[in-house]
């Protein structure tokens, strides 16, 4: 995962890789490591599909609270959980908290839902697929195609996700990028996951979603992440849309 806070405006995602060459890390961007994994074919209490995204060290930059900690995200059909670990857990944190009763996995046909985009097609290669958006926070509706130019300005957000072709020719997942919480302590306004070690093997449930499986959401504290309370105090009031404020930010 690359946390990219200088030169995203020059150079826009999708990223083949690393970003370009003229970033430099430590200085316009942060690498970290991480893992996902998918089966569509999990049915459940609370529906279909099961998702797991686990984040070492740093846990995704979406909410407006400093992210340097070890999280996971699990999702069982539309109940998505949110986990911390020991070893870096937040103060004030719990161990498990309700994400979301309307979060499920992505569905096989989740791209049907965004427009292609020849630039950043382009900027991955020949043979490569990119498709993304941007959305207004206030509106909660699309207002570009692409990724550039770069509307972190305008309160947007972006979501975007590449196919790129391997040796064989076939397409595999590439990247997820999109907009992350831009202002401190996050400082994440471009976001990308990029996809290493892909393979097409069904996960082992006692590794991922079976830790969650048997607890009952309505025994989780809500997990209050994109408003966090007075215990997770942001270095400033929040002024920009998050994820959870599309359609409904009003600026202050």
């Amino acid at each position: 995962m690359y946390r990219v806070y200088n030169g995203y405006v020059e150079n826009p995602p999708p990223y083949d890789g690393k970003p370009p060459a003229s970033m430099k890390e430590g200085v316009d961007y942060e690498a970290s490591q991480g893992a996902s994994y998918y089966d569509s074919t999990y049915r459940g209490r609370y529906g279909e599909g099961a998702m797991q995204e686990y984040y070492d060290k740093r846990c995704i930059p979406i909410f407006p609270i400093d992210n340097k900690f070890t999280c996971s995200f699990i999702s069982l059909g539309d109940v998505a959980y949110f986990l911390t670990y020991p070893q870096d857990r937040p103060a004030g944190m719990p161990p498990v908290c309700l994400f979301s009763r309307r979060n499920h996995p992505p569905r096989r046909d989740f791209i049907t839902h965004l427009p292609y985009s020849t630039g950043d097609s382009r900027r991955l290669g020949t043979g490569a697929q990119g498709y993304s958006f941007w959305i207004d926070g206030a509106s909660g509706k699309p207002i570009q195609t692409g990724a550039s130019p770069d509307r972190t300005a305008d309160q947007a957000i972006l979501f975007g996700y590449a196919f790129a072709p391997v040796a064989s020719g076939a397409l595999q997942p590439s990247s997820f990028y999109f907009s992350g919480y831009p202002l401190p302590p996050a400082n994440a306004p471009i976001v990308s996951q990029n996809y290493t070690n892909w393979t097409l093997t069904k996960p082992d449930p006692a590794k991922t979603w079976a830790q969650v499986e048997g607890i009952d959401p309505d025994t989780l504290p809500l997990c209050q992440l994109f408003d966090p309370p007075s215990t997770m105090l942001t270095a400033a009031p929040k002024a920009h849309p998050t994820w959870g404020d599309i359609g409904r930010w009003r600026p202050k």
